[in-house]
């Protein structure tokens, strides 16, 4: 079994190696895409069992960003909602057989960790301005500058590790079993791995959500004293 922290390349492209975790994330992407682009074309008053689902995904990421930060969700749907979906659906590609899911590699949830990362700085700067969201650094005071920028940083770093650790773990557990063990016996690993990879997805959703909130909030100018 190759080391999850060795990535061969499936192929070159010029002088570019084309690892595995990224064709499955562009496979995984398309699918995404298309199926947004099928979804969405005839929209009813009436929706089919389809758009019901989209519609019933929508409502419950408006519902947990409303009641993770209390703040309107307007803002942050489109992106903690794709971020929430490409994860669930790249954890649950490790069910196909032969396909390693690409948050199992090292390269994936570094990728979605500096997204996280810069969409922080972002929503951020969109919300307070750069004046107010580099101030919220000098809180409380001035001292806490250099901490309070490494926790910035330190909190995506632990999204990567959290999201890669625990799909890597799965992922070998259920190759080693299923090498050991009869054709049957890995189900219930696979049915928990489903599971599991539901949760992360819900975690990173989440944790991205907070830490946003907590950069617009910092950003946001102090109320005036009656």
């Amino acid at each position: 079994m190759d080391s999850p922290l060795q990535s061969l390349p499936l192929f070159m492209l010029g002088p570019v190696p084309i690892m595995s975790a990224v064709v499955v994330t562009w496979a995984i992407m398309a699918v995404l895409v298309l199926g947004a682009a099928l979804l969405t074309r005839h929209l009813t008053l009436r929706p089919s069992k389809a758009q019901a689902v989209a519609e019933l995904l929508v409502t419950t990421v408006d519902s947990q960003i409303r009641d993770v930060t209390g703040a309107p969700p307007a803002p942050y749907r489109a992106f903690i909602g794709t971020v929430f979906v490409f994860v669930l659906f790249a954890n649950w590609s490790s069910l196909i057989p032969g396909v390693t899911p690409p948050t199992g590699a090292m390269e994936t949830p570094a990728a979605l960790a500096a997204v996280v990362f810069l969409s922080i700085i972002y929503f951020g700067i969109r919300e307070g301005g750069l004046g107010g969201f580099l101030s919220g650094f000098a809180r409380p005071n001035a001292m806490m500058i250099p901490l309070n920028m490494l926790e910035s940083i330190t909190r995506s770093f632990s999204m990567f590790v959290r999201l890669f650790g625990n799909v890597m773990s799965g992922v070998f557990v259920i190759a080693i079993v299923g090498s050991l063990a009869a054709l049957f016996v890995p189900i219930p690993l696979m049915a928990l791995d489903l599971l599991t990879g539901a949760v992360q997805a819900y975690i990173f959703a989440v944790l991205s959500m907070v830490f946003i909130t907590g950069a617009v909030e910092k950003g946001a100018p102090k109320p005036q004293e009656a």
